[in-house]
Parts: C-alpha cells; sequence; structure tokens
C-alpha cells in the first residue's frame, strides 16, 4: 500500500486513522486558518483549508498520498471553531441545547507519484437533546476538551457524550471530525489499494 500522510497533529484524528487499521505519518502543516479572503460558506472554507494543508505537507514530502482536513460546525448563520475560552464554550453549549448544528469537513487527497488531487465535503447534521445549565457546568468541570472541538464539545468522553440525540450523516464525522468512511472511498477512487 501506498503511504499515507496525514497533514494534522490531532490526536483525535490519528486515533480514527488507527482504529481502522491504516497504517501513517502524522505531519503538521502550520497552515494559518485565519488568513485573508476567508469564505463565509463554511463548505467553501473547509475545503479551502483543508487543500492549503494537504498542499503545505506535500511541499515537505517526495512520496505517499496526503490528506488535508478541516472542520467547523455551523449554526444560526455563523461559523463555528473552537472556543476560546470556557464562557464561549459554556454559550454555545447553551445555545445549541434542543437545536440542530451542521458539522462539515473538508478532506484534500495529493497523490505525489500520480499528480492527482482528490476533494470532498462531508456534512453531518446532530440533533442535540434538551440539557440544562447544570449538565454544561457539569460537562466543563470535568474537561478542557471543549477548546479541541469546533463544536464545542467532546461527543465521545465525558459528560457531554450524552448532548447528541441523532446524528444524520457520517457518524465518524462528528464523533472524530474525520470521515472515514468516505476517506476510504475517496483513497480507492485514486487507486490507492486499502491492504
Amino acid at each position: 500500500m501506498k503511504k499515507i500522510i496525514l497533514a494534522t497533529t490531532s490526536p483525535y484524528r490519528q486515533e480514527a486513522f488507527r482504529s481502522i487499521g491504516i497504517e501513517f505519518e502524522a505531519i503538521g502543516s502550520d497552515v494559518d486558518e485565519k488568513f485573508e479572503g476567508r469564505p463565509n460558506s463554511p463548505q467553501e472554507l473547509v475545503q479551502e483549508l483543508a487543500k492549503q494543508k494537504a498542499e503545505a505537507v506535500a511541499k515537505k514530502c517526495k512520496e505517499g498520498v496526503i490528506i488535508g482536513f478541516d472542520s467547523v460546525g455551523w449554526f444560526n448563520g455563523e461559523i463555528l471553531e473552537k472556543p476560546k475560552s470556557r464562557q464561549e464554550a459554556f454559550d454555545r453549549l447553551k445555545s445549541l441545547s434542543g437545536n440542530k448544528f451542521s458539522f462539515h469537513t473538508g478532506v484534500c487527497l495529493i497523490d505525489k507519484e500520480k499528480s492527482i488531487i482528490n476533494k470532498a465535503v462531508v456534512t453531518t447534521e446532530a440533533f442535540m437533546r434538551n440539557y440544562s445549565d447544570k449538565e454544561i457546568e457539569k460537562y466543563l468541570n470535568q474537561t478542557e476538551k471543549y477548546k479541541t472541538h469546533a463544536h464545542g464539545f467532546d461527543p465521545l468522553e465525558n459528560y457531554s457524550a450524552v448532548f447528541i440525540n441523532t446524528i444524520s450523516g457520517s457518524y465518524n464525522n462528528i464523533l472524530r471530525g474525520i470521515p472515514t468512511e468516505h476517506i476510504i472511498e475517496m483513497l480507492q477512487e485514486i487507486g490507492v489499494e486499502i491492504e
């Protein structure tokens, strides 16, 4: 199998790849996510950032398939990015309670050998249950993982694991920030055999 290089330092994305048994190397891209002229559309933004990250890492590599990612939430006409403070996380979770939000992940694959680029945006909708301020506080008192998730909470661990009622779309996208089932298909589309 061709060498797979993830353009990420995210432990969640790396763990997602480990869990499906695909060997990889991870290299950070050092891309400035707050670049001038950022698109306002969440789909366009994640696609552009995933492409920039994959291209930045591809410049450092002689061979392999480089995979870049970026994810944001979308709620009430606003892009949701990682909260910068506990208060911002609290306010975000309070506004999401009982509502639906979208989670978009851009993926860009670059095959260095074949000079092939394959891009996609995967959208998942999460329907949140009605939870109380006390439940939000319980979660925020357990961890600071809200700083590592675009939607402001970790859907796999701690008390926040009970915030989502149902999901429409890629389960892995919202839980791990990486739509692994779509990435496998994208790899196969460019001729990468999964062993």
